[in-house]
């Protein structure tokens, strides 16, 4: 009885696909008229033509499986070609899935039309080849989807690389006003606006480096060094004051701080000036460091040579007395507190006299005075070589 069911089946199979191959015309009209009201991203992302001339052969692939040994059928891979398709013309995959549903309900809408007046001695078979057709595309679905996620995959992957690319150019400053506008398209950016970029070295633990996208609501693009990362940030309306805010939570190393910039072309001079801030930190603890509040010591790193002069020509003899480790921290305390010496003597942890006796001392070994502003440059210069220049 099972076989003779079977080979029923089979005949009924067989007189549907002959029937519906006829009507193919007429079946891909339905499937897209139906699709396209039914979803608007069909009708925004695939164009009509294309999405017709798929919707037939599909069918026209599908059906003719039917009839054809299951090695000789392509209605598999022909579903695979359609799941990439779709990913390149950025249709969503529940859009994809819902069109394979209907294209099963339109199919068995046309088996029924063909078989449903042959009589009720079919109905068993009838009911039994459901199970095959909507397997069938059951199959092609499930094939279709995974050719879609792959291909979404390579092309997000390629995507990245493109955006990383323009990104790298920029902060190395590569990019010409052309690529420059391009980029912003890539990068979801306006060219011009108001820009800053971030560098901070990696920490002695790299397995708490975070990298968010946005921070304190700015937006972050991170690229990575072997020694450093980078972001150009996107500051809107926003000071820098609210960018170091908003860094300080993450930063668990030295970081340097551009200038504000006034376009994506700019970034290249912005990354450059945000590594020279970043080379005026001194000691291994989280420091951020904006260029425009270490301006001299800018200047000093950026020249090193005459800066090694500067510290031995300015606090050689400092530098080579007994107590110079003593002298050096008292200068920079002095400095740091603006000449009093009530606050410096609290940083040190000593008398204001001591403090006074300290001065007098730097003074006269340097021949520079702390009350002339012009020797105050000279002997802040120098130790800003001194703290940031080994062996100055």
């Amino acid at each position: 009885m099972r076989s003779r069911t079977d080979a029923e089946v089979r005949e009924l199979l067989r007189t549907s696909a002959a029937g519906l191959l006829e009507r193919l015309p007429e079946l891909a009209d339905e499937l897209v008229k139906r699709g396209r009201e039914s979803d608007e991203a069909y009708r925004m992302t695939v164009p009509f033509e294309d999405h017709w001339k798929s919707t037939h052969e599909g069918l026209r692939v599908g059906i003719t499986a039917i009839l054809q040994p299951r090695h000789e059928r392509r209605d598999v891979a022909y579903a695979q070609t359609v799941g990439r398709r779709r990913a390149e013309f950025g249709l969503p995959l529940d859009s994809l899935m819902r069109s394979y549903r209907l294209a099963a309900q339109v199919t068995w809408n046309g088996v029924i039309d063909i078989i449903g007046d042959q009589g009720q001695e079919r109905l068993p078979a009838l009911l039994r080849s459901a199970t095959h057709v909507w397997h069938a595309i059951d199959r092609q679905a499930v094939a279709a989807a995974d050719a879609y996620r792959r291909r979404e995959n390579e092309l997000l992957g390629r995507t990245n690389q493109r955006v990383n690319a323009m990104l790298d150019a920029l902060l190395e400053g590569r990019a010409d006003p052309a690529v420059a506008g391009v980029a912003a398209g890539a990068l979801g950016l306006p060219e011009h606006g108001r820009y800053a970029v971030v560098t901070t070295r990696l920490p002695a633990q790299p397995d708490r480096v975070h990298r968010p996208d946005e921070i304190g609501g700015l937006r972050f693009l991170w690229r990575m060094r072997p020694d450093l990362e980078m972001a150009v940030v996107h500051l809107g309306d926003r000071e820098l004051d609210d960018l170091v805010a908003a860094i300080t939570p993450v930063v668990f190393a030295s970081a340097g701080v551009s200038p504000v910039v006034e376009s994506l072309a700019d970034l290249g001079t912005a990354r450059r000036l945000a590594e020279v801030a970043m080379r005026t930190c001194s000691g291994t603890g989280p420091e951020i460091a904006r260029l425009d509040q270490r301006l001299p010591a800018a200047l000093v790193v950026c020249q090193p040579e005459l800066a090694g002069h500067l510290a031995g020509g300015v606090l050689g003899p400092i530098i080579a007395s007994s107590d110079g480790g003593v002298l050096l921290a008292t200068l920079e305390a002095w400095l740091r507190c603006e000449g009093s010496a009530v606050r410096a003597a609290a940083e040190l942890y000593c008398h204001r006299n001591t403090v006074f006796n300290r001065v007098r001392r730097i003074e006269q070994l340097t021949g520079r005075s702390l009350a002339r502003p012009l020797d105050v440059v000279e002997l802040s210069l120098a130790l800003d070589a001194v703290r940031l220049l080994p062996g100055t």
